[in-house]
């Protein structure tokens, strides 16, 4: 019988004479490294910016330089992949190394890491090492040619795929031969369809009209779309574009302009332009946004149904950029917040999940889970009362445009009661206005209510009222979603330095507040002082204090809302009264009498969702396996028909409040932390995986129940856990992105897993 090392010669060996043709990186490499790699290193958090993604990626290589660094003293050059520079040449001028060329007789770097990776083999879905460090905030080497060698001598377990099982024989071959080959990268660029151009021919014609007015309102959607991964009706299923700013014209091959920010001076003339958007499609960056001729209809139809002036087109600066509501102050009110409340889910994405990957900046002033609201354009003063419009509007510029760290006290100050100001002109306003009714929610679309659940440095958003009834509510008017969009998405600089990133979290706390002190507008005036105490307290009392305004206690609200909690009366009004528009009705999580699950299952899946509500509803001071899990993890129960549903156990950490910036673990109240468990992946970034047959759902929640220390818990994970070590961990990990797939495909990316856990 031949022994195991023979067969590994031979296997290498035989595809070695099957692959004596050149490799290709489109049909052969770039599959391996989208489904061993890209969970990694992709976006701004990819180890050493080793972006796999893209052939573009992997010719640039990797950099020392941080982009993540909350301690930087000055803002650092921008290192977007395909606009920031153009071309390996470019990229070495900005200290990129290279990660594919043999240099001074040795190997090329990547080889050299896969060859570390290689040779330190990973115990089947065992613990991984307790001292190797796999936490996203580790320090990376990032070893240059020169430097790999002391690397891998003070880190033998730091090769690649780093701490997760590595490649299988015939992957490692593949791309031994194509480095040996040359490492030729050839990527095949995502061609549109015909019906694709036709309709990119149309935006762009459109995006592009001449005039004034038209200039002003394509410069207002480019600064709102320039994130989106946009889509058109009747298009190619994995094609998605980008708005960008370019130097040339339709019909040209386009040339982007790099600015720093979306809102910057471009600096020549440009073209709005929609630009295909290249390699792998990865889930924390894919934020949709449809387009077609019934969403242009709709444009048209918003922004030039009303004959409106224009004097002249505002310019570019720093001014325009704190205060859009001046800069746009020509467009009605009414057409630009009803343009955000169409698509309300893409708008709030992209401040919650944002253009970064790693987002404690913005997610650390929000809660783990709470429901968001808003004002109906009817019944927001900004939009119907142009006397009120005009004083509100100068009070509504944002902080962030400047960065000198020393007068970032001056700074804060200065914006905060600018903010102040205006929030004491709209409690006046709303005070002689009629009181808040339920006409004033408004509820267009499916769009109207959606349910955000924030997982430490990332958090995710849906439509419809999901998990239990939240401790806060967000209710959101224009200046509000506004606002926020800019603070967190156009003025936001992943690049900028410590006094811009500190003016952000500082100001978006601000909004925050704003946005819990209009839910309680809804609420029996004599309720509100009672609410802030709970969401506002010990040191959050301190923070009322000094930076926010008081509230309205006085003024009615219209609602008849009575008993000991109005709040709980809200929701639950809320939900029976705009069930229609619930897109995820949820009875997992708020389970009414003997029925715990969705409509349409089958009997075993009716079973485990019945099972599974046993889990929710519960604080950690009788749960105790709370305590024990991560942010963020994931069910695959597997049924006797060979399909599979996939569930997310969400743990919703307790603050006494998260109205400061740093200490956010002296304010965590483990014992009342709870889970959510809803069907469908809701996180990009996976910290865990549960598998199990149907038929052992009983046991599984049994022992989640009885689980009373580390010990208990570890049992658990033996029996049904799927480890980062385990031999078919990919399978499983990518599954997950199937599930969203088949569920939601226009939604499906590669999902990252470098918050995946050593449990």
């Amino acid at each position: 019988m031949l022994k195991p090392a023979v067969l590994l010669f031979l296997s290498l060996a035989a595809g070695g004479l099957a692959r004596a043709e050149p490799i290709s990186y489109s049909d052969d490499v770039e599959p391996i490294l989208t489904h061993k790699c890209v969970a990694c290193h992709t976006c701004y958090d990819a180890p050493c910016q080793l972006n796999l993604g893209s052939g573009e990626g992997i010719l640039r290589g990797a950099s020392k330089q941080l982009v993540y660094d909350g301690t930087r003293t000055k803002a650092q050059a921008t290192t977007r992949l395909y606009l920031d520079a153009q071309g390996e040449e470019a990229w070495r001028k900005r200290d990129f190394h290279s990660v594919l060329d043999a240099q001074n007789g040795q190997a090329a770097l990547i080889k050299r890491m896969l060859e570390l990776g290689r040779s330190q083999p990973l115990e089947p879905n065992a613990k991984l090492p307790d001292n190797l460090d796999i936490a996203i905030t580790r320090s990376n080497t990032c070893p240059t040619p020169g430097e790999f060698a002391d690397y891998a001598q003070k880190n033998p377990h730091g090769g690649m795929p780093f701490a997760v099982t590595g490649l299988e024989d015939a992957e490692y071959a593949t791309l031994e031969q194509w480095l040996e080959q040359g490492a030729q990268v050839s990527e095949r660029a995502v061609q549109p369809s015909a019906e694709e151009l036709r309709q990119v021919e149309t935006w762009e014609a459109f995006l592009n009209a001449p005039g004034a007015r038209q200039n002003l309102v394509s410069r207002w959607l480019y600064e709102h779309l320039f994130l989106a991964h946009l889509h058109f009706d009747g298009g190619e299923p994995g094609h998605f574009f980008q708005m960008v700013r370019s130097r040339t014209p339709s019909g040209q091959a386009i040339d982007p302009i790099a600015t720093r920010r979306p809102n910057d001076d471009p600096g020549t003339e440009f073209y709005y332009r929609l630009w295909p958007i290249q390699g792998v499609i990865v889930h924390k960056t894919h934020i949709t946004y449809p387009l077609g001729e019934e969403k242009l209809a709709r444009v048209k139809a918003l922004f030039f149904a009303d004959d409106w002036a224009l004097d002249a087109v505002p310019g570019y600066g720093a001014q325009r950029r704190a205060n859009p509501f001046e800069t746009f102050a020509a467009i009605p009110a009414r057409a630009r917040y009803q343009f955000m409340l169409d698509n309300a889910e893409y708008f709030v994405r992209t401040f919650i999940r944002g253009p970064v990957c790693r987002g404690q900046i913005a997610t650390d002033v929000i809660r783990d889970n709470f429901w968001a609201l808003f004002q109906d354009p009817e019944h927001d003063l900004y939009v119907t009362d142009a006397e009120y419009r005009r004083e509100a509007t100068p009070l509504l510029a944002m902080p962030g445009q400047f960065d000198d760290i020393g007068d970032l006290l001056g700074l804060w100050r200065n914006y905060r009661d600018k903010r102040n100001e205006y929030e004491d002109l709209r409690q006046d306003a709303y005070a002689d206005a009629p009181p808040a009714d339920w006409a004033h929610i408004w509820s267009g679309n499916d769009n109207a209510l959606l349910s955000i659940f924030r997982q430490h440095d990332s958090a995710s958003v849906r439509k419809g009222l999901l998990g239990e009834i939240p401790q806060t509510l967000w209710w959101m008017d224009y200046p509000l979603l506004e606002r926020t969009y800019y603070q967190l998405v156009v003025n936001f600089d992943v690049f900028g330095n410590v006094s811009h990133q500190a003016q952000t979290r500082l100001y978006f706390d601000l909004i925050r507040n704003g946005a819990e002190v209009n839910f309680l507008r809804l609420l029996p005036a004599d309720s509100r002082e009672g609410y802030l105490d709970d969401w506002y307290q010990n040191s959050g009392k301190l923070k009322m204090l000094l930076d926010y305004t008081t509230v309205d206690h006085r003024s009615p609200s219209a609602l008849n809302l009575a008993g000991r909690d109005p709040k709980q009366q809200f929701a639950e009004q809320l939900l029976a009264r705009y069930a229609t528009l619930n897109a995820r009705p949820d009875p997992i999580n708020r389970c009414k009498g003997a029925r715990c699950y969705r409509e349409g299952l089958s009997k075993d899946l009716q079973h485990v969702e019945q099972t599974l509500a046993r889990l929710t509803n519960r604080p950690a001071g009788g749960l105790k396996v709370i305590d024990q899990l991560p942010e963020a993890t994931m069910l695959r129960v597997e049924l006797d028909d060979g399909s599979r549903e996939i569930y997310s156990v969400l743990r919703n950490r307790a603050h006494s409040n998260v109205a400061f910036m740093l200490g956010e673990e002296l304010r965590y109240q483990p014992r009342l932390d709870t889970l959510t468990i809803y069907p469908e992946v809701l996180s990009s970034y996976p910290n865990f995986l549960f598998r199990l047959p149907a038929s052992e759902i009983d046991e599984f929640v049994r022992q989640m129940e009885g689980v009373t220390d580390q010990a208990s818990f570890e049992r658990i994970v033996e029996r049904w856990g799927v480890r980062r070590s385990h031999p078919e961990f990919w399978r499983y990990f990518h599954d997950l992105s199937e599930h969203i797939r088949a569920t939601q495909p226009l939604e499906a990316g590669v999902l990252d897993m470098n918050r995946y856990e050593n449990l």
